[in-house]
């Protein structure tokens, strides 16, 4: 005894823990795929909160026995019929039964005048047909229905008011046995079958009412539908033909029209054992299905994981390539065209470049000597051009990273819902343009602190004085753009000349290899300055994307609570 009691509360323990897994699980995507996803979810809730639990937590509580079926198949009325009084409301104007009715005998209320069940519902009480709202469930105590078994009337299936029809599939998941009430017209439905198919999926215990058949057409139709049934693996569901009956002036039909499907109600709800199957055979249904259940779930997460890491991957490259054609451009001397030429020679003058680029370093120390000192102007236009020109280098590849991401992400869906909620990610951040000339600015600073912590002894000081320390900055500035893969016909003249030049000044004033470590030591600088500021851009893709990425130990932990229902089940 202790050994079954000890695995039952096992199998609690691991179905409440289950439970809050699911509850705890999100699909932050909305995503047109996740739809079908939290619909489960959410119907796997309800049968954890509004069954599987409470009936685990009391295993010998009233059978409850949940009637559902179609518009105008009669459920309210066999109800009433059943009781021999009025306890559900009836008509022809359609939605009739608004609020679910569950009628049960008076021994048993004190199982569902409290939340054991349905905990979502509240609990309206008194004899009135069809009191309460949506949210509650009508309490009705009745003589004739025996102690140990408890019928629940529900909104219509097919409800044209979709909260109606969700609340009939939420009730009927909380059934231990479905009383699935139909007509000779409309058995064949597509709705019925596809609930009666899912209670066959889950080993749900279900019963079928054949409402209004004719004397005729009895025969013929029960046979078809006892076949639809097995051909659906629901063969050994007892079958109850009700005829097409006129009903007396109270709305009921006739007694012998209920007799036998009353008193195989009462014989159900009178023998113990013969409810402990039918609980048993719905309870063990149940559980085997929350495997599969909860696996959609992970599935569905996974497939969220798969599609938020894709994204990122895209804005990974993109900001990568990125970075990689600004280190590019710095370093194969592409930025030592146009505007920068121009600037330079306006600052040291080209006429003899070509000619006396191999001339004594003297010569070219003292024309530039007399550039720096006399004619500040030149100096300034370089210094502005060399700024100019790698603040919109940056300014460029950021914009085609960020442009390459949203074009990739228009392709996806997952990119489409992110880029409908994040319209800003569509360019660039508020301000960019000035945040990167700071960083130029802050960049061409440090590059006047290598300068001064470089000529720090009294003899480089000297020769830095020679030049001033913006002119030798600027120089190594140019240095540190050294290479000429990016040029073309005179401009590699030109650039590979400046470098030249520059380069022999700065090493007659540092030495060489002070000025191959300075300018290694600048284009660290400048691309750990750019790489930051890349950083900051991509991190507001990767804060969008991380508001709705599905974390490994959510799945793992969804996967684990599964487990450990299916090893103590």
């Amino acid at each position: 005894m202790s050994t079954a009691v000890d695995e039952s509360d096992r199998l609690l323990g691991a179905v409440q823990t289950l439970r809050d897994e699911v509850e705890r699980t999100r699909l932050p995507l909305d995503l047109p795929s996740t739809t079908a996803a939290e619909e489960e979810r959410a119907a796997l809730l309800h049968q954890l909160d509004d069954y599987v639990i409470p009936r685990l937590q009391s295993i010998d509580a009233p059978l409850l026995a949940v009637i559902g079926g179609s518009t105008g198949a009669g459920k309210s009325t066999l109800v009433n019929s059943l009781l021999g009084r009025k306890v559900s409301a009836t008509g022809v104007i359609r939605p009739t039964t608004t609020s679910p009715v569950l009628v049960h005998h008076p021994e048993d209320a004190r199982w569902f005048h409290g939340h054991r069940i349905l905990p979502s519902l509240s609990r309206v009480t008194g004899d009135r047909p069809g009191t309460g709202q949506s949210n509650s469930v009508h309490l009705v105590g009745a003589e004739l229905l025996p102690a140990g078994i408890a019928l629940l009337d529900t909104p219509d299936i097919d409800s044209v008011v979709q909260a109606n029809r969700a609340l009939s599939w939420q009730l009927l998941a909380a059934a231990d046995l479905w009383l699935f009430v139909t007509t000779a017209a409309r058995y064949a439905d597509a709705v019925p079958w596809e609930l009666l198919e899912q209670a066959a999926q889950r080993g749900t215990a279900v019963a079928i009412v054949l409402n209004r058949v004719g004397q005729e057409d009895a025969v013929k139709v029960r046979d078809h539908l006892i076949g639809r049934l097995r051909e659906h693996g629901l063969g050994t569901s007892p079958v109850f033909v009700i005829p097409e009956s006129t009903l007396d002036d109270a709305g009921l039909l006739p007694q012998a029209t209920t007799e036998r499907l009353l008193a195989w109600l009462t014989a159900l709800g009178g023998d113990p054992h013969a409810r402990r199957v039918v609980i048993r055979q719905t309870l063990e249904g149940a559980l085997h299905s929350i495997d599969a259940r909860t696996g959609t779930l992970i599935e569905a997460a996974r497939a969220q994981q798969s599609q938020t890491a894709a994204l990122m991957t895209e804005v990974d490259l993109a900001y990568a390539e990125a970075e990689h054609g600004v280190a590019q451009w710095v370093s194969d001397g592409q930025l030592l065209r146009g505007e920068v030429l121009a600037r330079w020679q306006e600052f040291v003058g080209t006429g003899e470049f070509f000619k006396k680029v191999e001339s004594t370093v003297g010569r070219w120390r003292d024309r530039l000597t007399a550039a720096l000192r006399g004619q500040p102007s030149p100096q300034q236009n370089l210094g502005e051009a060399l700024h100019t020109g790698v603040a919109d280098l940056v300014v460029a590849q950021s914009n085609t990273a960020a442009q390459r991401v949203v074009r990739t992400w228009r392709g996806t869906e997952a990119g489409r819902a992110l880029l409908a909620d994040h319209p800003e990610l569509e360019r660039g951040s508020r301000g960019f343009h000035d945040t990167v000339d700071r960083m130029v600015r802050d960049w061409q600073g440090e590059v006047l602190d290598l300068v001064r912590a470089e000529g720090a002894d009294r003899r480089t000081s000297a020769r830095i004085a020679a030049y001033g320390v913006n002119g030798v900055g600027l120089l190594l500035m140019l240095v540190a753009f050294s290479h000429t893969g990016g040029l073309v016909g005179a401009e590699i003249g030109i650039a590979g000349g400046t470098t030249v030049l520059a380069q022999k000044i700065l090493e007659a004033i540092f030495g060489d290899q002070a000025v191959r470590t300075m300018a290694a030591k600048a284009r660290d600088l400048l691309s750990a300055r750019v790489s930051a500021l890349l950083d900051t851009e991509r991190a507001r893709f990767e804060t969008a994307v991380g508001a709705v990425s599905v974390t490994d130990r959510q799945v793992a932990r969804l996967e684990l609570a599964a487990a450990e229902v299916e090893a103590a089940s």
